[in-house]
C-alpha cells in the first residue's frame, strides 16, 4: 500500500525589499515553518537574499517599485500573476502599501483565495494636504473591498479607522498588534552578565546616553532631534546622543542625508551606523528618542520598553498606543524642537523619574507587546483558513 504524504500547505509572504523581511517578518515566517507551512517570500533583492537563504528562507526576487510606476507596476503584478497561478499558495500574505496594493490585484487576476493584508500603518497620514490624503485613503479602502480577504491592522487607531468606514467586513477585520521577542532578546536579564559596552563607545557611566534607532531621514525626524541636542548638551554636557542606523541606497532623502553630515559631527553625537547587536547597545542606553513624522506601530519603541528605558516620541499614531505621559515617558507634539528639548531636559535633570518610568515600560511590554501573542494570532488565522486547526 502506497503511503501519501500531504503536501504543507503554502503561504506566499509578500514585502517591497529583503530588510523588511530580516528586520520584520523572519519571526512570522520561522514561526510558520515551525508549525508546518511551507513559505516563500518575495520581494527585491538588495543584497541580503543569500544571508536569508542561509538561514533556511525560500526567497523569490521580484522588481517591486516602491512606488507608483505603471510601466514598473505592470511588470511586477505580471509577474506575481506569473508566481501565483504557477505555485497555487494556500495564502497569501502582503506587507508594505505599493508591494502590498501590486500583489493583491495579481491575486485577484490569478483567481487566488486568501489574501491577508497586514497594515502597518496606512499610507495615508494627517501631513498630506487633503486631496492626496483623500487619493491614498480612497486606494487603501477600495483596496481593502476588492482585494482582500483579511484586514489585519497593528495599529488600534487604524482598526479603528477601518471598522468605523467599513474598509472590510468586521469578521474579517483583526487588530494584530505589534511585539518583539521581550523574554529572550529584549530582556535586560538575559544580559547581566555582558561586558560594558559604554567605553567601547566613547561613552562614560556618568554619561545621559539618548538613543535613535532608524533611518537618517527627515521624516523619522532626525533634524529636530539633533536640533533639540545640541541646545541640551551645552546645557548638560553629560547628555550624549547615540544614533543608530543609516540610509539605504534605495531611499528618496539622499539630499536630507547630506544636510546630516555637519550635524552628525556635533558635540555628543555618535552615530553608529546600521547594528545588529540593538539589545546590547539599548542596554547602554538611559532614554529612547523616536521623534517621527509619522508612523505606524513602531517596533523600535517597543524594542526598548522591553529594555526598560523610557520613551520620548512625538504624539502621533502609533506612538501613542505605546507611550503613556508622565506614565513611561513623554510624548512632543511632532516637529516642536522647544518640546522635544523640554522632554528630554526632564529626563536628564530626574534619574528618578527615568526609574520609574523605565520599569513602568516593562510593564506595558509585557501585557500589549509580547511577540508571541502577535504571532499566535497570525498562525491562528492561518490554520483556520487552511483547517489545520
Amino acid at each position: 500500500m502506497e503511503i501519501v504524504i500531504p503536501k504543507k500547505p503554502k503561504i506566499l509572504q509578500v514585502c517591497a525589499i529583503d530588510f523588511t523581511v530580516d528586520r520584520l517578518l523572519k519571526p512570522l515566517i520561522k514561526e510558520s515553518m515551525k508549525q508546518g507551512y511551507e513559505v516563500h517570500n518575495a520581494c527585491t533583492d538588495t543584497g541580503l537574499f543569500a544571508e536569508l537563504e542561509k538561514d533556511g528562507l525560500h526567497m523569490i526576487d521580484i522588481s517591486i517599485d516602491r512606488k507608483i510606476s505603471p510601466l514598473s507596476n505592470l511588470k511586477t503584478i505580471r509577474a506575481f500573476v506569473s508566481l501565483m497561478r504557477k505555485e497555487k499558495y494556500d495564502i497569501v500574505h502582503v506587507h508594505t502599501p505599493v508591494a502590498a496594493l501590486l500583489a493583491r490585484v495579481a491575486a485577484k487576476m490569478a483567481g487566488q483565495k486568501n489574501v491577508i493584508y497586514t497594515a502597518h500603518g496606512f499610507y495615508f497620514h494627517d501631513e498630506m494636504s487633503p486631496s492626496t490624503y483623500k487619493v491614498f485613503y480612497s486606494i487603501e479602502k477600495y483596496a481593502a473591498k476588492w482585494t482582500t480577504d483579511w484586514l489585519l491592522l497593528q495599529s488600534i487607531e487604524d482598526y479603528d479607522l477601518a471598522v468605523q468606514d467599513k474598509f472590510i467586513s468586521l469578521d474579517k477585520t483583526l487588530h494584530l498588534s505589534n511585539g518583539v521577542d521581550i523574554w529572550n532578546r529584549f530582556n535586560v536579564g538575559k544580559y547581566s552578565d555582558l561586558e560594558d559596552m559604554r567605553p567601547k563607545l566613547g561613552l562614560i557611566s556618568e554619561d545621559v546616553v539618548f538613543t535613535f534607532i532608524g533611518r537618517l531621514v527627515r521624516e523619522k525626524g532626525i533634524f529636530e532631534l539633533l536640533q533639540a541636542f545640541n541646545i541640551l548638551h551645552k546645557e548638560y554636557p553629560e547628555a550624549k546622543l547615540v544614533l543608530i542606523g543609516g540610509l539605504l541606497d534605495s531611499e528618496r532623502d539622499q539630499e536630507s542625508y547630506q544636510e546630516l553630515q555637519e550635524l552628525l559631527k556635533s558635540p555628543g553625537v555618535h552615530h553608529l551606523g546600521f547594528r545588529n547587536d540593538i539589545p546590547e547597545l539599548l542596554i547602554t542606553s538611559d532614554v529612547f528618542v523616536l521623534p517621527s513624522h509619522r508612523e505606524g506601530l513602531p517596533r523600535s519603541i517597543i524594542e526598548a520598553m522591553g529594555m526598560k528605558l523610557p520613551i520620548i516620541a512625538s504624539n502621533i499614531r502609533g506612538c501613542r498606543e505605546e507611550v503613556f505621559p508622565n506614565e513611561n515617558g513623554f510624548l512632543f507634539e511632532k516637529e516642536n524642537v522647544d518640546e522635544l528639548y523640554d522632554s528630554m531636559k526632564k529626563l536628564v535633570a530626574e534619574p528618578q523619574l527615568r526609574h520609574e518610568f523605565s520599569l513602568k515600560s516593562r510593564e506595558i511590554v509585557e501585557e500589549s507587546f509580547d511577540e508571541q501573542k502577535v504571532l499566535a494570532k497570525q498562525i491562528k488565522l492561518f490554520n483556520k483558513l487552511t483547517k489545520e486547526v
